[in-house]
């Protein structure tokens, strides 16, 4: 077997996958230009790190469970204008992960709370954080279930390995008190360890009724939420109204000018 044969399979068994696909056309640029050996294994290397990083990043991107990919660079910020576009780009630095602070999104339907939190979490696994996207629904049965099976603190544990969970939709459907006490001890555990985003259609003063009536474990949660928090009341338009009065103008092929 000539060297050009083997070394395929010896980067391959090095883990050098990259190195193994790319090594023949660049070795033959190499010679071309008349690159140095260094540099040309220089070359390599940094194809090999570079793809590394890339299945890292879509290794993070897979695990978070995002039900969509949003960016902060699509974000309509023109739409809403009472949204600080300064502010919620400096937090996509994430210098906000590293203080363990959390992100309350507040508003209606269809503001864009949620491309705001999805946007946030893509960029932490961007940056190699481990990141997690949940439904608040799907987060309290996940919980229920952990204590069903006696695992309620291991599984609170393992979110508390998360450098970021993203907590969407909360207040959207009532929980029963047992519920918001097992939401408190997740939140009391990861207060001051790990961040949180949070979107959320109900104000302050209307999370009593979120927890079934119960205020005192509403202000316990919030107290715990917001103590370092950076809060956005998003009080604009609707995204989704906006897509849908365009498309219904583009149908019937009346101008927004002729609306009256």
């Amino acid at each position: 077997m000539s060297d050009i044969e083997k070394l395929p399979v010896q980067l391959k068994q090095l883990g050098l996958r990259t190195c193994a696909q790319i090594f023949e056309e660049e070795a033959n640029k190499a010679a071309k230009v008349g690159l140095s050996y260094t540099a040309f294994l220089s070359k390599l290397v940094d194809e090999e790190i570079a793809a590394k990083v890339d299945r890292s990043i879509n290794a993070r991107i897979a695990k978070a469970h995002f039900p969509m990919i949003r960016s902060l660079e699509e974000f309509d910020f023109t739409f809403q204008p009472s949204l600080s576009a300064a502010r919620i780009r400096e937090l996509g630095e994430l210098g906000f992960l590293g203080r363990a602070e959390n992100i309350i999104l507040v508003g209606r339907p269809g503001v864009g709370k949620t491309h705001l939190a999805i946007s946030l979490g893509l960029r932490a696994c961007q940056d190699r954080k481990r990141v997690l996207f949940i439904s608040a629904i799907d987060l309290l049965d996940d919980l229920l279930a952990a204590e069903v099976s006696r695992q309620l603190g291991k599984s609170i544990e393992i979110f508390g390995r998360l450098n970021l969970l993203i907590i969407d939709e909360l207040g959207y459907t009532p929980m029963d008190g047992h519920r918001a006490n097992l939401l408190f001890q997740l939140v009391s555990y990861l207060y001051t360890r790990v961040s949180m985003v949070v979107t959320t259609n109900l104000s302050f003063d209307h999370w009593g009724t979120m927890f079934g009536g119960d205020e005192v474990i509403a202000s316990a949660i919030l107290d715990r939420l917001l103590h370092h928090s950076h809060v956005f009341l998003i009080a604009g338009p609707s995204y989704r109204m906006k897509d849908k009065v365009t498309q219904t103008l583009a149908e019937t092929g009346v101008s927004g000018q002729d609306m009256p």
